[in-house]
């Protein structure tokens, strides 16, 4: 168990291969068609063999040439009957139609005329339309003269008329009548033409869940009466035999073999032949015009079963089957009973089920035991080995002995025990490296994750002391904003404003630490070294700032579409630098990875003084030092709320080109300038100053202007103390 790591993993392999026994056990809908879809690829690489220069059948096709030759179908049953003479007295052995003769022939000469305008001479004509031949009756007559199957479809529908049974039934066992496919009802052929018929059969195919046809039944049943499919019943008749023998198990819930005249037919426990289909042969197919017109050679069809049906596209009788998606359905029951007189079978043994489970539990037992021993390279090696013997052996006994052994569920029962197996081990193995991806992809950027790990050494797990840059943003004026949305807009709201932000801090490299709110709160150099992460916060700030923009242009766009009042978002944002305590903290039921210090609430206060100053940006005068090279004003010597030393904080402006720009260095002149008269209580030459202030920095320090106008009239008013050192206090967070 030591090599798992834990009771709990070892068990996932072991209850992976209890579902997969069980599944095969159950073996539902999609386990069948994957099984079924493995047996169609034994055909398609070895389909039947077969001569069609010896073959039993011919197919009598009802194409589309033959429609254009001889006009729209359903033809006149005089037509047909032509058709079952010309076959007749070339000596075929019987004649089997797969088209059910269910309604009268609307072409017979008594039904047409009743159907023309009234003259004289055509009520004459329906007078005497008794009188008129019908095309039924002669068909009739000739199906009496001949050898012929006629057919019929099983239907849903109560009450209709049962179609004739021509041949008995014997069974072996108990009464099989419940095991067949069937319904309560037919269509059936009429009765003066079905009487005069030496077999009448089913034309149904009950196909599998995907539409493919790969079984036809030999028997089926409608209401409690069996009868005979059309293949069975056309070998019947060939054979000159006058009934069938079943052979049920299962106390007749079952059968397992049809004798049909001399040949005995395996089929499954429905009484369904599994069809082992050869290529189709154009040899084997002749137009029903030819047959009409006298245009073949009787030699072609004497003493074979002629099968007629219908390949036509408008005429809707194409089936998909293992070998081809679209084969006329009259070339299925050519296929039975060319393969049923060949006397080649596919059968799945008794055992099949047994062998395939057995073979599953073992390899795969293998393998969950082997995996974590000997590694996943041999034993999935040794496993796919087995998975391929399975494959091979079942390949074999199809070949040989026409047995349909299921290849797919021991391959893929060993191919998913094994991934869960190796995944289970590579998780015990990995469990570090996802442990850090698990506590830092919600803070870092992608690429530092991986970095850290592909090298977790580089974290250190606990609090440890480092220098580090904190950052804190919020949204000026956000319950105002917040009263305009209801609960679903607001975080619809908040979700767009904080993505943006927050891809700016992981873009410079920051960890984003926690969501407050609408409040933001980052910091540099943690978990990953830094050694400029002041430079990378105040590059942060200013890009924060410019994706605003923005994202205001964005909202202030999409809100003009829909008609909606557009509420600019404004942000304050606070720098500190200091050396924190960061790490893993919490409790032992949660904790997170954060920073403290007193640095962390001076960042907050700065963030939080960004209101009264009136500026988008204060950093404290650690990160200024920091990070020289940008373009940073002084403001002020503040007392921050908590605090008894007073902080030198700064606006953040620009990057280092600004800052290098003879706009800025006068700027920055005019403000120090104005700090020195201002801290002095020179408050004239500070207001001079500030009017020099407020004309260079126009709207960008347009707010900071104001709070130190109102300043100056405050102190004129009422001036500072004696011995005022210019530090303002601040009252509020």
């Amino acid at each position: 168990m030591g090599r798992w790591g834990s009771p709990l993993l070892i068990l996932i392999p072991w209850a992976c291969l209890a579902l997969i026994v069980a599944l095969r056990a159950w073996d539902p809908v999609p386990v069948q068609l994957l099984r079924e879809l493995a047996f169609d690829t034994y055909q398609r690489a070895k389909p039947r063999e077969q001569n069609p220069a010896v073959s039993l059948v011919r197919v009598i096709d009802v194409d589309d040439e033959s429609l254009a030759r001889l006009g729209q179908w359903p033809w006149p049953r005089t037509l047909i009957a032509q058709l079952v003479d010309r076959l007749t007295q070339a000596g075929v052995s019987v004649i089997g139609f797969d088209i059910v003769f269910a309604e009268p022939d609307r072409l017979s000469p008594g039904r047409v005329v009743k159907s023309w305008p009234k003259t004289p001479l055509t009520e004459q004509l329906m007078a005497r339309s008794e009188e008129l031949p019908d095309n039924d009756k002669v068909l009739a007559a000739t199906i009496a003269r001949s050898r012929v199957v006629t057919g019929f479809f099983i239907t849903n529908s109560q009450g209709t008329r049962m179609p004739a049974l021509k041949a008995g039934y014997g069974y072996a066992g108990a009464d099989p009548v419940r095991a067949f496919f069937g319904g309560p009802g037919a269509v059936a052929t009429l009765p003066e033409i079905e009487a005069g018929a030496k077999g009448n059969g089913s034309l149904n195919y009950f196909p599998e869940q995907d539409q493919v046809v790969r079984r036809m039944p030999a028997v089926v049943r409608v209401g409690t009466q069996i009868y005979p499919s059309l293949f069975a019943e056309l070998l019947r008749v060939g054979q000159g035999a006058q009934s069938y023998k079943l052979r049920s198990v299962q106390d007749g819930r079952a059968v397992d073999a049809i004798q049909i005249g001399r040949a005995t037919v395996p089929t499954d426990a429905d009484g369904r032949l599994v069809v082992y289909f050869a290529p189709r042969e154009s040899v084997r197919t002749i137009p029903a015009w030819k047959i009409i017109a006298g245009d073949f050679k009787p030699d072609e069809v004497e003493g074979k079963i002629a099968v007629v049906g219908t390949s036509a596209a408008g005429l809707l009788d194409i089936r998909a089957t293992p070998l081809h998606p679209a084969t006329p359905g009259v070339e299925v029951h050519a296929q039975a009973i060319e393969q049923v007189a060949s006397g080649t079978y596919l059968l799945r043994p008794d055992f099949s089920d047994s062998v395939e489970h057995i073979f599953v539990v073992v390899l795969c037992a293998g393998v969950i035991l082997l995996v974590p021993r000997i590694g996943a390279a041999w034993a999935g090696l040794i496993g796919f080995g087995g998975a391929a013997l399975a494959v091979g052996l079942a390949w074999m006994a199809f070949t040989r002995f026409g047995w349909l052994i299921d290849p797919v569920s021991p391959a893929l029962a060993i191919g998913l025990v094994f991934v869960v197996t190796t995944l289970v081990v590579y998780f015990r193995t990995e469990r570090e490296r996802r442990q850090v991806r698990s506590a830092f992809g919600r803070y870092l950027a992608p690429a530092l994750v991986e970095r850290l790990a592909s090298d977790p050494s580089r974290l250190r797990l606990g609090g440890e002391m480092r220098p580090m840059t904190l950052l804190f943003s919020d949204i000026r004026g956000f319950t105002t904003i917040a009263e305009h949305f209801d609960a679903e807009g607001l975080t619809a709201f908040m979700n767009r404003y904080l993505t943006p932000m927050t891809d700016t801090i992981l873009a410079n490299g920051g960890t984003v630490d926690k969501y407050i709110g609408d409040a933001i709160m980052a910091f540099w150099n943690a978990p990953l070294d830094d050694p400029g992460h002041a430079k990378s916060a105040c590059g942060a700030a200013l890009a924060m700032l410019e994706r605003l923009k923005v994202l205001n242009a964005e909202l202030a766009e999409e809100a003009k579409k829909v008609g909606r009042q557009h509420f600019p978002i404004a942000i304050g944002i606070g720098l500190n630098s200091a050396v924190c305590c960061v790490g893993n903290m919490g409790s032992q039921q949660r904790f997170d990875y954060s920073v403290l210090g007193d640095g962390v609430n001076l960042a907050s206060r700065l963030e939080g003084q960004t209101k009264a100053y009136r500026v988008a940006t204060l950093i404290g005068e650690e990160t200024r030092s920091l990070a020289p090279e940008f373009a940073a004003l002084e403001v002020d010597l503040i007392r921050v709320k908590g605090k008894t030393a007073p902080a030198r904080v700064y606006t953040l402006l620009g990057g280092p080109e600004r800052a290098a720009s003879d706009a800025f260095k006068a700027l920055d002149a005019i403000q120090a300038g104005f700090l020195v008269s201002y801290r002095a209580g020179e408050w004239d030459a500070a207001a001079r100053a500030l009017a020099k202030l407020r004309e260079a920095g126009g709207s960008e320090l347009a707010g900071l202007c104001d709070v130190y106008a109102e300043r100056i009239a405050e102190f004129r008013k009422n001036p500072p103390p004696a011995g005022w050192d210019g530090v303002y206090v601040a009252e509020t967070k």
